[in-house]
């Protein structure tokens, strides 16, 4: 780049109004593209047909995530298939969950699981959120009352986690899990849902609610640019090291069931 490029960076931008919006959990749905770019710079395949719903595949094909908007009630549709000990898994989410709790969960899918046991509702309790039995069902509140994770059990059906935000003009959401979930994923899940970090929306897409609350901010296109970019580039970053790991692997060089004084040929 130039001098002269890096004088006129960014000349002739004016700032737009956004707000920051919280709690998150009320927030609106938001920009698909914060899920969906992140698991492409991830590696995964982007299986969406023109004019239909999103729909994303993890590299191994083991994991399908999809938001369709043409369909009631709607929203994202996340599906596991069963691998080795690992049930088959789902999980719904309505299509006002905002994107960020969404990637909460969906960003999980693409990095390594943590050595250590999974936590559902530790995230929750060191953000003041209320838990305990309620209704035969363990519960976890928001401190005002606007959101809840619930493991639900009635005897006769099978277990399932369930989540639900309570807001007013549409912006309310329900998720459910399937108890065969992986737990990490739902503790992802339980992190980003109770996050006190509010989330960012552009001006005309703020919830008309009494129970959100808004601080107006102005912002430039390229530091928003910017912005996606970096957790684009995050996503670019991991996705290589993870790669690079794996074939730096050694691999044995004799298999126990080759033939003596035979060689294979690998197409």
């Amino acid at each position: 780049m130039s001098k002269q490029q890096r004088q006129n960076w960014g000349a002739g931008e004016q700032a737009q109004q956004h707000y920051l919006v919280e709690p998150r959990a009320l927030a609106g749905g938001g920009d698909l593209r914060h899920v969906s770019e992140f698991l492409r710079a991830s590696g995964w395949r982007d299986k969406s047909k023109t004019g239909g719903p999103l729909v994303m595949e993890s590299p191994q094909r083991a994991i399908r995530i999809s938001y369709d908007p043409y369909v009631l009630p709607g929203g994202w549709t996340i599906h596991g298939r069963a691998s080795g000990q690992q049930e088959e898994w789902w999980a719904v989410l309505g299509r006002q969950t905002p994107v960020e709790i969404v990637a909460g969960l969906t960003d999980a899918l693409t990095a390594p699981r943590s050595a250590h046991a999974p936590n559902v509702w530790a995230p929750l309790q060191e953000q003041d959120w209320q838990t305990g039995p309620a209704g035969g069902h363990y519960t976890a509140t928001s401190p005002d009352g606007s959101a809840r994770l619930q493991y639900h059990e009635v005897p006769g059906s099978q277990p399932m986690w369930r989540a639900q935000a309570k807001g007013g003009q549409g912006n309310g959401w329900s998720a459910q899990f399937t108890a065969t979930t992986p737990m990490h994923l739902v503790q992802a899940f339980s992190t980003a849902l109770s996050s006190p970090e509010p989330v960012m929306r552009p001006l005309g897409r703020v919830p008309q609610s009494t129970q959100i609350r808004t601080t107006s901010v102005s912002v430039l296109p390229s530091q928003l640019s910017a912005w996606q970019q970096s957790r684009i580039a995050a996503a670019r970053a991991a996705t290589w090291a993870r790669n690079t790991a794996r074939g730096n692997r050694p691999r044995t060089t004799a298999r126990p069931h080759a033939h003596a004084g035979g060689t294979r040929t690998r197409r």
